[in-house]
């Protein structure tokens, strides 16, 4: 008798395919997902993307600065952060372009900076030290007067602060703006202005103070060596003019 093969006793068993498990992506993992993988997007600048940094060399005029002024300080005092931002940008243009509108509220203007750069937001912060760079270059010395000295003191502390901390955004640029400072300003009322930072129980205040120092001391000696040509040539003329006068009296 013919043995028959097992293949045919045994049933085949049919393997059913295993389902998938489901993933459920939420809307933010989706957002998130397009912003990780999105490599064509260039990145963002630091700080706030709503803020223009707009370089002093592209800054452009007022159209109706005498209406403008009035709402200056309203705006820099306000609870806005958006808004703060656009009045110190203001406050660039009026510097740069309409400077004897704002010398009268001046010192306001200084406080209410000083203000905005205590502020932990980095936009805001890195908006006002690019309003003092400005406006040490359109007022200069008279910045050392005494309506406005304390609050420059003021001014000149947060620089030294904020160029001294860690954030790289706002510390370059409060470095350029202590350049600015001294390239604006006589050097040696200056200078006595820095000097009394050198004893600040912050060391890194007392470093960028003693920066700041060197070039102004580098200004004044070249002021002095410019001083002293000039009194040589000067000197130089006045003997020529006696030894022919002295010719022309001999004669």
């Amino acid at each position: 008798m013919a043995l028959r093969s097992l293949d045919n006793a045994l049933p085949i068993a049919i393997e059913r395919p295993k389902k998938q498990a489901k993933v459920v992506v939420t809307q933010n993992q989706k957002e998130t997902d397009c912003v990780v993988n999105d490599e064509n997007k260039a990145p963002l600048p630091p700080g706030d993307a709503a803020v223009d940094y707009v370089p002093s060399e592209n800054i452009e005029a007022i159209d109706d600065p005498d209406s403008k002024i009035h709402g200056l300080v309203g705006g820099l005092e306000s609870k806005d952060w958006l808004e703060i931002c656009r009045s110190l940008n203001d406050t660039r243009r009026f510097a740069l372009f309409h400077s004897a509108l704002l010398l009268p509220i001046l010192g306001k203007v200084l406080l209410v900076i000083v203000k905005s750069m205590k502020n932990p937001r980095s936009a805001l912060c890195k908006t006002s030290v690019m309003a003092s760079a400005d406006i040490f270059k359109a007022f200069g010395d008279e910045l050392f007067e005494s309506s406005n000295s304390d609050a420059f003191d003021n001014v000149i502390l947060q620089l030294l602060l904020k160029a001294s901390q860690d954030k790289k955004f706002v510390c370059e640029e409060a470095d350029k703006t202590l350049k600015a400072m001294v390239e604006s300003m006589t050097p040696l009322p200056l200078f006595h202005k820095l000097h009394t930072y050198v004893k600040h129980s912050n060391m890194r205040i007392r470093a960028k103070a003693a920066i700041s120092i060197s070039h102004c001391v580098s200004k004044m000696v070249g002021f002095y060596i410019i001083l002293s040509n000039c009194c040589r040539f000067l000197s130089v003329m006045v003997l020529n003019e006696l030894h022919c006068y002295s010719r022309n009296w001999m004669e």
